[in-house]
């Protein structure tokens, strides 16, 4: 049976769509809860991502998984699985280098010169750990020039199935290749099965590292430390401007009063009402 014939049978044996009622009731929570927009455009995606946690569940209706969700035992059991389906976790080795860069021959080198040798960050969307890593491996790459200096990252995501993948920091061979051959060699291991060519990250680059859930959309965050930076990249652009302006300010509690704050290509902070001030695209300081 060809790939044609495998959609054409799903499609039978699964003909029922999401309701305007059943649409709006998971929206709404979905907002309500972690701030997400889900506008009646994104229904049709909504339904397919549902779709794979009925058929997992063997439920005959969108209807019949509303029900299930929203009681007591859905809430307790459903939840982390139906978090995974409804975000986007795309992210990749080194995306958008320029922080990276900046990172190493700007921040860094300044809390050098002010004797600010612990360092603490905070990748605030980490994902499934491509982020965290990337940091890991260019921070640990000017501490070997700076053993004075030392390190601590912590990365928190709204999927605990993410955190989980990100635990793990096992990624296909193919997702490195953007990685410089010299970190490649040093900080990566591969896998001796070239049947499933993969890459591991090596023990170094997971020594500092401490993984917890976080929504963003808690009204306090269970944190105690404070970050001289802080990364939150391609999250923003999920909620709406009210929502950024109130998640910015809380991420800002646990930064440094000079410490950096990092966000996405495609964000931007302009005319909200934050402390922060822009020193280069993208990228700000606490004032």
């Amino acid at each position: 049976m060809n790939l044609d014939e495998n959609m054409h049978s799903d499609m039978d044996c699964f003909k029922a769509e999401l309701s305007s009622s059943d649409f709006k009731a998971f929206s709404d929570y979905i907002y309500s809860e972690y701030g997400i927009k889900m506008p009646d455009i994104k229904r049709v995606m909504l339904q397919g991502r549902l779709l794979k946690r009925i058929r997992e569940l063997n439920m005959k209706s969108y209807s019949e998984y509303r029900k299930y969700f929203f009681s007591p035992e859905g809430q307790k059991n459903e939840l982390y699985d139906f978090l995974s389906v409804i975000t986007t976790n795309k992210t990749d080795f080194f995306r958008e280098s320029v922080h990276f860069d900046f990172l190493t021959q700007v921040v860094l080198p300044e809390l050098l010169q002010k004797n600010r040798f612990d360092v603490k960050i905070w990748s605030s969307a980490c994902s499934s750990g491509e982020e965290l890593y990337t940091i890991s491996m260019v921070v640990n790459e000017f501490i070997e020039e700076h053993p004075q200096m030392k390190f601590s990252l912590l990365g928190s995501d709204i999927s605990a199935n993410v955190i989980e993948k990100a635990s793990k920091g096992v990624y296909p061979e193919k997702s490195v290749d953007i990685v410089p051959l010299s970190l490649k060699r040093k900080y990566l291991l591969r896998s001796k099965d070239r049947t499933n060519p993969t890459v591991r990250v090596s023990p170094l680059l997971q020594k500092n590292i401490k993984l917890k859930y976080q929504n963003l959309m808690d009204p306090v965050y269970d944190i105690n430390e404070t970050f001289d930076v802080i990364f939150c990249r391609n999250v923003l652009i999920y909620f709406d401007r009210e929502t950024q302006e109130k998640v910015i300010n809380k991420l800002c509690h646990h930064l440094a009063p000079d410490g950096y704050f990092f966000i996405g290509h495609s964000e931007s902070v302009s005319n909200m009402n934050v402390p922060l001030e822009n020193i280069k695209p993208t990228i700000f300081r606490k004032k």
